[in-house]
């Protein structure tokens, strides 16, 4: 709730101006963030937010523009600095370092210490009441980091954030990798920081959650700020879209195309189970046909995935593809005949980031283009780009190193990698995390493409609008198993979260 009985903004940026290599990142950006708001920072991936973001939290230094801190002219030189005012910066990729406890993490940088020693004890009593508070006792203050969920990691780089004192947030994306329950916890906490007089920028490309937190929007497009401090309540879906991308984007799935009977069945899953993970799921999909597998973070939905592609050994089931049986725990047996994966985080689990955009497109299909133990890699480069031009890459350059690119279209690459493979059977897993409306709409095309001309797919998504929406046909996981199976069309929305509710209830 915005408190305008506290003097003037707490903080202010006008003109900002960011330039790389000659690429205008940010072009005269406004923002104005009032003491106890949530401040909604909006726009299509690559239209500015990264860098607007770096620069308050001091990674970057603006070529121009000015920024006031509670009315007086600052300099944030770096991430200190940034930290000394009072701003902690959440990233979309999360900054926690797997190898350190919860507690050390939470301090890192800052470390609890009397003469140079370390106070455990303390730093563990005061980790484990910022995890209180951010409603995860769960989480012990002693555990390695890197045993953690990604939704877990989540609340440790908050609770980092917190552990400063702090008087604005800057939340990029951190609904992410969080199920619905755990949204909702993250929205009470919000409520309690800005009641409390803390200022919450918030990042995300989930408009239902803008309307349900924010106080006011500024939306960034092409670097620039086409609209600061709408009223969330106030401001039509439609208008923000139309302010991101500058045109009508209507969110809408495409049509789905009938699926013959007779068409073949392309996977196979029978009794498929990991003990302790998942039990006995069952389900075929034919040529065409899209089955989206809908539950809460930890139901198992991502685990399946990863049983069927081979990247998680089976304990006991079958999978097999056009006919022919899958050897558990075999992700070579599996892409060989006709398997791809695209993985929750594609970014570590799928991509290699410093590579070239076309060596991972042609990274499942070595063995195409190999003379003599060497690789063809003009062959590659001319496979690559007849993909990439396909599934409109921007910019379609094969040469470009794969991190520069928007999340929308590192998606992009994952799905020309399987392309080029040949894959008969493509398992999604979150394919539109941390992707901007515009890219939604594409990749939804895509998606719907590939199924048309015969691809079997099996999607996972933590927004239940996005499986029916999608899918075909829906299985309902909870706990690990599966609770119900139908036709996408016969259920809502509210009857699935319901379902998932229920199924997990103790």
């Amino acid at each position: 709730m915005i408190n305008d009985d506290l003097g003037p903004p707490l903080l202010v940026v006008r003109g900002i101006t960011k330039t790389f290599a000659g690429v205008l990142a940010l072009s005269g950006v406004d923002l104005e963030i009032a003491r106890g708001e949530v401040h909604c920072v909006l726009g299509q991936n690559g239209a500015g937010k990264s860098t607007l973001i770096k620069t308050l939290a001091g990674v970057y230094s603006p070529d121009a523009g000015e920024i006031f801190w509670e009315g007086t002219p600052v300099t944030i030189a770096d991430p200190v600095a940034a930290i000394n005012l009072g701003i902690a910066t959440m990233y979309q990729e999360l900054d926690v370092v797997d190898g350190l406890t919860v507690a050390e993490n939470i301090f890192l940088g800052h470390e609890l210490d009397t003469l140079g020693m370390l106070r455990r004890g303390s730093a563990n009593r005061e980790a484990r009441a910022l995890l209180e508070r951010l409603g995860h006792p769960d989480i012990s203050p002693g555990r390695e980091v890197g045993q953690l969920s990604p939704a877990s990691k989540q609340i440790v780089s908050m609770a980092r954030a917190l552990s400063h004192d702090t008087k604005l947030i800057i939340m990029d994306e951190p609904s992410a990798v969080l199920d619905s329950e755990e949204v909702k916890n993250l929205f009470r906490v919000v409520r309690e920081l800005t009641a409390s007089g803390i200022s919450v920028v918030y990042i995300s490309h989930r408009l239902a959650e803008i309307r349900e937190i924010g106080d006011r929007i500024t939306v960034l497009k092409d670097g620039r700020s086409t609209a600061s401090g709408l009223a969330a309540s106030e401001t039509s879906t439609a208008d923000l879209i139309r302010l991101m991308t500058g045109r009508t984007v209507e969110n809408v799935f495409p049509k789905a195309v009938p699926i013959s009977p007779d068409a073949p069945v392309l996977l196979e899953v029978d009794g498929l189970a990991v003990h302790g993970v998942f039990d006995e799921v069952s389900f075929t999909v034919r040529a065409g046909q899209i089955v989206g597998l809908a539950g809460l973070v930890g139901a198992g939905r991502s685990e399946i995935l990863e049983a069927i592609y081979g990247a998680r050994k089976a304990s006991s089931g079958r999978v097999s593809v056009g006919g022919k049986r899958l050897r558990p725990g075999s992700v070579r047996d599996a892409v060989d005949k006709g398997v791809g994966l695209s993985p929750e985080e594609r970014k570590s689990q799928g991509l290699i980031l410093d590579q070239p955009v076309y060596r991972n497109v042609t990274l499942s299909s070595f063995g195409r283009f190999a003379r003599l133990a060497f690789l063809n890699e003009r062959a590659e480069r001319n496979a690559a780009r007849g993909q990439l031009e396909a599934l409109e890459l921007r910019p379609a350059d094969p040469e470009r190193e794969t991190r520069t690119l928007s999340g929308g279209n590192q998606q992009k690459i994952l799905l020309a990698r399987w392309l080029v493979h040949g894959t008969k059977v493509l398992l999604l897993d979150e394919p539109t995390r941390g992707v901007d409306v515009g890219a939604r709409a594409e990749i939804y095309s895509l998606i719907r493409e590939l199924a048309a001309a015969g691809t079997a797919i099996v999607i996972v998504s933590s927004e239940i609008e996005e499986v029916l929406g999608l899918a075909d046909d829906v299985l309902v996981i909870a706990d690990g198993r599966v609770v119900h199976a139908a036709p996408a069309r016969s259920i809502r929305e509210d009857e699935v979260l319901d379902l998932v509710m229920k199924g997990s209830a103790p």
